[in-house]
This record gives structure tokens, C-alpha cells and sequence, in this order.
């Protein structure tokens, strides 16, 4: 009995040893960016589909927007960083869509001529992103601080 029950450990080891588990890598589970929407506070039916970009993808973009320009006074190179061209790949990177945006909500975010109709939906263009972020500091800080946390991004709903 004593000599059945070594040979089936054995057996049992033997076969744990050949199904030994894969190593999994990080790299391979990691995604490079993941949109979720959410609500903007304050204007009720106002929903922004917001990108969270992974920090290799975020440095990609910023390099994608500086220079190197020669510094005469110190003869050497110094990056120069081109602020439109990053708020134009940052937006198209980070803001994927919205609905709900009203003309009427915008009085609270810019500076506005008169409105005739307040219940207007501003159509989602690369222009109106632009435009919203280079003007509205509200919009951009939340947009900033909405994709900077990760947990936005990791929360199931």
C-alpha cells in the first residue's frame, strides 16, 4: 500500500512538473489607452468621452511637438516645445467624442455674444475642441484632471 501510494505522488508530481504554469508578462496585459465618457459636472446631458493615454503614448505626443532650436546666446540646442501643435494632438488624442453640449451651458465655460437658442447642441469638431480648451480653463483643468486619474479608467460601471 505504503509502495502504491509513493508511485501515485510521484505520478502526481511528475505530471504538476510537466503542466508548469506560464510566465505571463506585464507588457503583454498592458493597453496603450482605454475611453471611457463621463459626465461634466454641472450641465445635466453633457457627456465627454474622455481617452486615458498610457505615459509611453503621452510621451510620444509631447515629443511629436518639440523642436530643437539652436540658442544663439549659448550655442548650444534647447527644445522648444509648440503649444498649438500640442493642444491640437493632445485633443485629438484625449477627447473622443461628446453629446449633450448646449449652447447655453457654454455661458458658464467662455466669454459668449447672445445666444438665440440656448438648447443648441454644439456639433463635436476638431475646431470646437480646440477652441474649448484654449478657452474655457474650467474645461481644460477638468479634462486634465479627469484623464490624469487612472482610476477613471479602471472602475467597471
Amino acid at each position: 500500500m505504503l509502495a502504491f501510494l509513493w508511485n501515485y505522488n510521484k505520478q502526481m508530481n511528475d505530471t504538476i512538473k510537466k503542466e508548469a504554469v506560464k510566465a505571463v508578462s506585464l507588457k503583454s496585459l498592458m493597453t496603450p489607452s482605454k475611453t471611457v465618457e463621463f459626465d461634466y459636472p454641472g450641465c445635466e446631458g453633457f457627456k465627454v468621452q474622455l481617452c486615458y493615454l498610457a505615459r509611453e503614448e503621452l510621451v510620444k505626443l509631447r515629443n511629436r511637438c518639440v523642436t530643437q532650436v539652436f540658442n544663439k546666446k549659448t550655442r548650444g540646442y534647447v527644445e522648444e516645445m509648440d503649444d498649438d501643435k500640442f493642444l491640437q494632438e493632445y485633443t485629438k488624442a484625449v477627447i473622443k467624442g461628446w453629446k449633450g453640449l448646449q449652447l447655453g451651458f457654454l455661458k458658464n465655460l467662455l466669454l459668449l455674444g447672445d445666444v438665440a437658442d440656448e438648447t443648441q447642441e454644439l456639433e463635436f469638431t476638431q475646431e470646437n475642441i480646440e477652441t474649448l480648451m484654449k478657452n474655457s480653463a474650467d474645461f481644460d483643468t477638468w479634462v486634465t484632471e479627469v484623464v490624469g486619474d487612472l482610476e477613471n479608467f479602471t472602475k467597471s460601471k
